[in-house]
């Protein structure tokens, strides 16, 4: 909240000073979005979270939107010694909550409800980067949903999937 004096000119013709109060939503999202960034970078340099050990990373962050990578690692294995599909779909969980987060108030939370993702072709151990964007696609009071498709380094379609929010008080 920001407050701010405003000259006006009453009756007499003479100025008086007003207090208004403006609510800065640009500032407000700037600070969200700083906010969850510096958690990921102190997640990173503490060794906690899906950053450090899946190495799902922040690569791009705007309000409604977010893009994250990952390089496929023996940590990412599964029985076939492909990536597991756990590790796609967190990746998506992480990129489309992030999203989400970025459109709410400072004083909500959330958390994911359900998460539908459809897997197009397996990943390799050795693969190289795996990008995966994610868009809000409504923000209600109560829920939020978002899309998300992941592809690998040369274009293709990986997996894409949705998502569905519960936005609860803080």
């Amino acid at each position: 909240m920001r407050q701010d004096s405003i000259a006006e000119q009453n009756g007499a013709g003479q100025a008086s000073a007003r207090p208004t109060t403006q609510v800065d939503q640009t500032t407000g999202v700037d600070q969200r979005i700083a906010d969850l960034r510096a958690l990921l970078e102190q997640g990173l340099a503490d060794g906690i979270g899906v950053g450090s050990s899946l190495g799902i990373l922040l690569e791009h962050l705007e309000v409604g939107r977010s893009v994250w990578t990952m390089r496929p690692s023996p940590a990412a294995a599964n029985a076939m010694f492909i990536v597991h599909g756990g590790v796609i779909a967190t990746l998506m969980d992480t990129a489309m909550g992030s999203a989400v987060f970025t459109t709410l108030p400072g004083d909500t939370f959330y958390t994911t409800l359900e998460l539908k993702v459809n897997f197009v072709r397996p990943v390799g151990l050795t693969a190289d980067r795996l990008t995966c964007e994610a868009r809000t696609v409504h923000v209600g009071r109560r829920t939020a949903t978002a899309e998300s498709t992941v592809t690998s380094a040369d274009g293709k379609l990986v997996a894409h999937g949705t998502c569905t929010c519960l936005l609860t008080p803080a």
